[in-house]
């Protein structure tokens, strides 16, 4: 694995941060934390002409077929840009369907994703958070040629803009064979769904929806019946990894605005940068943000070889959860009272960060999975960065 980014990765990540510099001010974050929608039409158009919606989906479908590595590289600028749009939840759903889906829910579906004509995201967590398929709760009973659905989500990332959401369901009791569990595509219009409103720290569109006897097509069954928790994992996986290069982008961004600060701000005659109060936390922050940004591209390349990914995904996630957000700390102490004004644009982005530990997995959460692993295989020693092989019997 080589995490120095090659040429065309570098013009990828560069015209990407020069774009987003253009187009998404500072005002227009503001607006959209206010807006209904809660996202620029014009600016996701944007996005969807330069290629970034297809970049990681299949070429056939009207996609690039890139590793997840170059989407990475572009949530990563997303999330240096404080950007409001729902790439992250549309790009995790799209991911799944030309993974898991049928032929037909891929041709009807992924071009329209590319083109930026349509917006996807996806519903699992429910009343216990915790990311395991005994939380789910939410039952699909087969019904003619449909399934009736019934149950409560939370925190569904841009539910009011999207027109595809996918459900995981209880369909039965699980077995020694599988979970019990499977995915369906739901129409966002379709009738007894009740959209309640979320708003997290950061002002996202977040949603707690509520389904009474919501009819779905058999068709629209993503993947097997009772089949679909390894699915979930997956998809679960892939949306961590992806979550944190936004949070490592907008951890960076807190850190520029911090380094720059600490060399403008005087006190005592000279820059504040020149006190080790203040320059051994900005080492620390650069230190951290190079930390996470490390983990979370071995486990992004770990994915796109089709290698076990569970723990680099929870190492990063965790790492990330804790040193992103102090980052965040430390740069708030640098600019001193200052920062905690919402008014004062450092705000934007340490508000995101904080919003963003919270989903996908606690640090707690993703600690106890990396624990499991050493545990339930205590024949294995680490070697290099994160492979794992048997050890010699004494």
């Amino acid at each position: 694995m080589d995490l120095v980014l090659n040429e065309e990765e570098q013009f990828i990540k560069k015209t990407a941060r020069e774009f987003l510099e253009a187009a998404c001010t500072t005002k227009l974050i503001r607006a959209m934390e206010d807006d209904p929608l809660g996202y620029p039409a014009d600016l996701w158009g944007k996005i969807a002409d330069l290629g970034w919606l297809g970049m990681a989906l299949p070429e056939k479908h009207g996609g690039q077929g890139l590793p997840l590595s170059y989407l990475g590289l572009i949530l990563e600028e997303l999330g240096y840009a404080a950007a409001p749009v729902p790439f992250h939840c549309t790009m995790i759903t799209a991911l799944a369907i030309s993974q898991f889906g049928n032929d037909n829910q891929s041709s009807e579906i992924l071009p329209q994703v590319v083109k930026g004509d349509m917006i996807l995201t996806w519903a699992i967590i429910e009343k216990n958070p915790r990311l395991l398929p005994e939380t789910i709760k939410s039952k699909a009973e087969a019904d003619g040629d449909s399934y009736i659905i019934n149950g409560t989500k939370l925190f569904v990332e841009s539910f009011n803009s999207s027109q595809k959401c996918l459900v995981a369901c209880r369909t039965s009791q699980p077995s020694s064979s599988n979970e019990g569990i499977s995915l369906f595509l739901v129409d966002t219009k379709t009738a007894g769904i009740t959209e309640i409103p979320l708003i997290n720290m950061a002002k996202e569109k977040q949603s707690k929806l509520v389904f009474n006897r919501v009819s779905v097509p058999k068709s629209n069954l993503v993947g097997k019946i009772d089949e679909g928790w390894p699915i979930i994992e997956q998809i679960l996986d892939t949306g961590t990894a992806l979550l944190c290069t936004q949070m490592v982008g907008s951890a960076r961004k807190q850190v520029d605005l911090a380094i720059e600060y600490a060399k403008v701000r005087e006190a005592f005659g000279k820059p504040i940068a020149a006190f080790q109060a203040i320059a051994h936390p900005c080492a620390d922050m650069i230190i951290w943000v190079d930390g996470g940004q490390m983990l979370t591209y071995e486990a992004l390349w770990r994915i796109d070889q089709g290698l076990p990914a569970s723990v680099e995904v929870s190492q990063a996630k965790a790492f990330c959860n804790d040193k992103c957000l102090a980052v965040g700390h430390h740069s708030n102490i640098i600019h001193g009272g200052i920062a905690f004004m919402q008014e004062f644009d450092l705000n934007l982005w340490f508000r995101r960060t904080n919003a963003m530990t919270m989903k996908l997995g606690t640090s707690f959460e993703h600690r106890s999975r990396v624990a499991k692993a050493l545990i339930d295989q205590p024949g294995y020693v680490r070697l290099g960065a994160s492979m794992y092989e048997l050890a010699d019997s004494p």
